[in-house]
């Protein structure tokens, strides 16, 4: 949008860091140091201090859903291991001429850098610090003083973490992200302007403010950052004109002027106060030097990682989560521990920081803004000079959103199908088989998405593009719950199995890399919303809003004839199933069948099954993994189940079988795009040890071969009893035989995969039901077509 595409993007890297504190090349910085071992899995010790649902990290993640309206598309696009990674563009660029950084969230990669690259240290210039809190007092969760029964939370804290003020009052999000790796930032010797929450409280959004805004909209920057805040304040639970959203561009307009202007005396600058104070970053918690098990730094260690001083700051206890009986305060809501806090100290270990402290009045007196910072911040965002080029509705001559929905009403319907996934790259090859399958026998009426599984939910918007370019704009996308049935709402206690890198959720939620040559769907995940459903007020398209799981399922079943039932097909863990199961007592009532991909059955042999970042556990399977309290309560429900276990999976996993299937058929938009996907996971595989376990997507697509051509496969099915383990991570998801205690099932044992292969790629090639639109490609030639005009007489056309 903003004419820059020759500005490099580094993200994530496969390196790590040994027992030894040896840091390896390109740690991809998904982990703060504390918890970086030698691989991309790995815990949430900080970050799960950040809620992941709707109004949380899902909205940041999509912008609230602004981002797929508004922003354009390029040429460029994440490519598997051609990505540049974070740290070997920071050498590039850092060894290449003097630099100036600025840090806007957590310090794990710059820390990273500094620590493996110390000769490049002096390259860089300054260092400006969105984060922290020295002096600060938390204006939040305060009480009025005429209140009676009103608990101050978070009032007067120096930190802003709303979901741990209990564990940590001290610490601001960004520094708490990472301590030790802030800690090292701040101690490097380097120059550093920090602008914490000293500052950024004394700049909350007003209502002119927003009002100016509103009018002053002459670009393209300007229209999307006005959209931003807009749709932040619709949603916002709280208050929203004594928030402090714009916190980021504060300290960019800090760093900016004292850039342009130079620095003066005292580092006075056009937009805050500023004062020199003596600060450290707290790493740990007195007493130091005793050892309780929370500080992988010192604990199991002959000699301390990173040559660390014994007994030294380092070495106290260390925040471990929410429920770290340590941090509690006795008699006090407010817990004790300090980790991440920008704490004013004198003696060896102090670093002088230039602070920003207040944000400096409009020197206008008339002016209807407060502070001086807001009127810059609107002209720059306005200015002509460097200005976007253009968002997607006018990067194209011709662009308009057409909704393609088929007219079914004098077709036979066939069995009533309900798919919910995980959003894997399998998944989506299985949604594609469902809706190339004749509608009179497999009727698909609803999708359900588990946000627990292979990828970040934001992915939901990939379905929507496959669903558009196949013509099926019609069917319902639910989301689903973000955690395991059971589990807290803030952490990862399954879900971190789950590689964040290369072959894990960089690959995923990208489709690696390929979810952008999809048609753009004229729907997405948006954050609108409605007072209806929970919402704080309508937004200005509730209509829009984003359905839940259950939602859907509502839906569909209301609409379903009086003898119609719901057959379903799982790809991922069961969470929305169990959540059905026991929130709908009619639901047992509704549902024909449930065909689970998924599970691993323990029979005495040896086979392993497919979890393979959890060494303790060698026979469970990721999809009852991810949520084994979901999978016992489905198993236990006495409905009519089909198991497809890894055993029928691995019969048809060949990369080599089903690539040469497909080149050998007649193509089409879809099995062309499968035929590339795989073709490249393939040579992904062969490629990079990253990617050896990636095969395994290949058998979350037999669920729905075994629905579309069941017939066709020459399969076999025993009824067997079983028990689905939990309690334990080394039991938890293990699927036992057990004819005393089980629940009887179908399983699925064998098929003829030649069969299988042939049928997969008949399926695909033919052209009955195929894309509507096979690209995005394509979609640019029909934008960009003067003489094109979408009519009545054009297929799907929806006035």
């Amino acid at each position: 949008m903003m004419g820059r595409d020759d500005i490099t993007v580094g993200v994530g890297g496969e390196g790590g860091i040994s027992d030894d504190g040896r840091i390896y090349p390109n740690v991809g910085g998904y982990f703060a140091m504390i918890e970086q071992e030698m691989s991309t899995v790995g815990g949430c010790r900080y970050r799960q201090t950040i809620p992941q649902g709707r109004n949380d990290r899902l909205d940041v993640n999509t912008n609230y859903g602004i981002r797929r309206a508004f922003l354009p598309q390029g040429n460029w696009r994440y490519f598997p291991l051609q990505q540049p990674t974070t740290q070997q563009m920071m050498i590039d660029i850092i060894s290449a001429a003097p630099t100036t950084v600025l840090l806007m969230g957590t310090h794990t990669n710059f820390a990273l850098f500094l620590m493996s690259n110390p000769h490049l240290k002096n390259n860089v210039e300054h260092i400006y610090i969105m984060g922290g809190g020295v002096r600060s007092h938390n204006p939040t969760g305060c009480c009025s003083k005429s209140s009676i029964s009103c608990v101050p939370q978070q009032c007067e804290d120096h930190g802003n973490m709303f979901t741990a003020y209990n564990k940590d009052p001290y610490s601001e999000f960004n520094i708490f992200g990472d301590p030790f790796g802030a800690y090292q930032v701040f101690h490097s010797g380097i120059p550093i302007t920090l602008v914490p929450l000293d500052a950024t409280n004394t700049i909350p959004i007003t209502d002119n403010f927003f009002k100016e805004f509103e009018q002053k909209q002459n670009t393209y920057e300007a229209k999307y950052c006005f959209q931003t805040l807009k749709i932040a304040r619709d949603t916002w639970f709280n208050q929203f004109y004594t928030s402090y959203f714009m916190w980021d561009s504060f300290m960019t307009g800090v760093a900016l002027s004292i850039m342009r202007n130079g620095e003066k005396p005292n580092g006075e600058n056009d937009f805050a106060e500023m004062e020199v104070m003596n600060i450290t970053v707290v790493t740990s918690n007195e007493p130091y030097g005793v050892h309780d098990g929370s500080n992988p730094f010192f604990d199991g260690h002959v000699r301390p990682k990173f040559n660390l001083l014994e007994g030294g700051v380092h070495s106290g206890h260390v925040l471990t989560g929410f429920d770290d009986p340590f941090c509690v305060m006795k008699g006090s809501i407010k817990g004790k521990c300090q980790d991440g806090y920008t704490k004013e100290v004198q003696g060896l270990d102090s670093v002088a920081v230039l602070v920003a402290v207040k944000a400096k009045p409009n020197r206008n007196a008339n002016s209807p803004l407060d502070r001086e910072f807001f009127n810059n911040f609107l002209e720059v965002l306005n200015h002509p000079a460097h200005s976007g080029r253009f968002n997607l509705t006018n990067q194209f001559p011709h662009y308009k959103e057409v909704m393609y929905k088929p007219d079914f009403r004098n077709q036979i319907r066939g069995m009533p199908i309900i798919f919910d996934m995980d959003l894997s790259p399998g998944d989506f090859i299985a949604l594609l088989c469902i809706l190339k399958a004749n509608i009179d026998v497999i009727d698909l009426k609803g999708i359900l998405v588990s946000g627990n599984g292979w990828s970040n939910p934001a992915t939901i918007d990939v379905i929507y593009d496959v669903l558009h370019m196949m013509g099926r704009d019609d069917i319902p996308v639910g989301l689903g719950s973000i955690t395991a049935l059971g589990a807290p709402e803030l952490g990862c206690e399954y879900v971190k199995v789950i590689p964040h890198g290369s072959g894990g959720g960089l690959d995923t939620d990208t489709l690696f890399g390929l979810a952008r040559m999809l048609p753009r769907a004229p729907r997405r995940y948006t954050a609108e919303n409605s007072i209806k459903y929970g919402a704080p007020r309508d937004t200005a398209h509730p209509e829009l809003r984003q359905p839940l799981a259950f939602d859907v399922w509502q839906q569909v079943t209301a609409e379903l004839g009086p003898t119609d039932k719901i057959t379903i097909l799982t790809n991922g863990p069961l969470i929305n199933i169990a959540n059905i199961i026991l929130s709908d007592t009619k639901a047992k009532s509704i549902i024909k069948k449930i065909y689970i991909v998924g599970t691993h059955l323990v029979d005495g042999e040896g086979e392993e099954g497919n979890l393979f970042t959890v060494p303790s556990n060698k026979f469970a399977e990721f999809n009852f993994f991810l949520d084994p309290k979901a999978a016992k309560t489905v198993v236990e429900s006495r409905l009519d189940i089909t198991v497809i276990p890894l055993r029928a999976q691995r019969q048809v996993s060949s990369f080599g079988k089903v690539l040469r299937s497909l080149s050998a058929a007649e193509k089409t938009p879809e099995l062309s795009f499968v035929y590339r996907l795989l073709l490249l996971m393939q040579k992904l595989q062969k490629k990079h040890q990253s990617y050896s376990h990636i095969d395994m997507f290949l058998g979350e697509l037999l669920g729905s071969m075994f629905l579309v051509q069941q017939s066709h496969l020459n399969y076999s099915i025993t009824e067997k009893a079983i028990n689905v383990g939990s309690g334990h991570v080394s039991m938890d998801g293990q699927t036992i035989l057990d004819k005393t205690n089980g629940k009887l099932v179908k399983v699925l044992d064998r098929l003829d995969s030649d069969a299988y292969y042939t049928e997969l790629a008949k399926l695909l090639a033919t052209k009955k039901q195929s894309a509507l639109v096979g690209s995005f490609d394509e979609q640019k030639r029909v934008w960009n077509k003067a003489s094109y005009k979408k009519g009545p007489d054009d297929p799907g056309f929806v006035k």
